[in-house]
């Protein structure tokens, strides 16, 4: 098969399905990419990155690529399609993954995950989101993919033992509520809940509602905010909120920069 461009792997996030690709997919075929999009459910992150791994694996064969493939990946996505990279594949690097595109990541782990195992304010927490970003009757403890993306998780540590890759640029894009409209994310009145290193909860506007820049910031990755023009949250500033991230049309412009800017193969 000739490619134009290296094919792209899309990984949702959690709770969430193939779908939220639509039109990052319809605008991926327009520039000739092909796009390939990973489903998957509830599940320890190991299990469902070597299902990635495999699923790769067959759309190469399926499709007689073999080269370099780019992967986008939105918040829970970002967290397992990490561990296959760099921890099942970490030592042979056998992937052959030019760049790792992620969208709001819980690179440093969760702060919501952990909010959801909260004793004193979890229920409390599921409750106001439960329709909004967490399924009626949701139990935290029977979740493993929350359970392994808190900050403290034997994964979280596992990943920050094995480190990025050197031979995979790395690039995230992460929302902000640069105006503190309380519409950009109303559960928590436009702020995100942010789980600090003492153990104490605060909230910031430095985050999409769900993951707060804290989460994602690490060392060796480049970064960059959206919104890039305040003006842009005057109007449906809940674009630019965690769930709707994957289909804001800034974000989809700036993975379409990112995957094109290396020309053809």
């Amino acid at each position: 098969m000739n490619h134009q461009y290296h094919p792209v792997a899309l990984v949702h996030g959690w709770k969430s399905h193939p779908g939220i690709w639509r039109d990052l997919i319809t605008r991926l075929t327009n520039h000739g990419i092909p796009a390939w999009a990973f489903a998957y459910t509830d599940d320890h992150p190991e299990t469902v990155a070597t299902d990635l791994q495999r699923y790769i694996a067959g759309k190469r064969k399926e499709s007689g690529y073999t080269g370099d493939i780019d992967i986008i990946t939105h918040s829970m996505g970002t967290h397992i399609t990490r561990y296959l990279l760099e921890v099942i594949d970490g030592g042979g690097k056998e992937e052959g993954v030019r760049q790792l595109i992620g969208i709001g990541p819980p690179n440093n782990g969760s702060s919501m995950a952990e909010l959801f195992c909260d004793a004193v304010h979890g229920e409390e927490m599921i409750n106001r989101l439960t329709g909004v970003f967490v399924p009626k009757g949701y139990i935290p403890d029977d979740d493993a993919l929350v359970q392994e993306v808190r900050p403290k998780s034997p994964t979280m540590r596992t990943l920050k033992r094995a480190g990025l890759r050197d031979d995979i640029s790395y690039h995230f894009i992460l929302g902000e509520n640069l105006t503190r409209s309380a519409a950009f994310f109303p559960v928590f009145g436009g702020r995100t809940p942010v789980y600090g290193e003492d153990g104490e909860w605060k909230t910031t506007w430095s985050g999409d509602g769900v993951i707060p820049h804290t989460d994602s910031v690490i060392a060796g990755a480049g970064y960059e905010v959206v919104p890039s023009d305040p003006i842009r949250l005057t109007e449906r500033p809940w674009r630019y909120c965690h769930t709707t991230l994957p289909k804001n049309p800034e974000v989809m412009d700036a993975i379409l920069r990112h995957i094109t800017q290396f020309g053809r193969e």
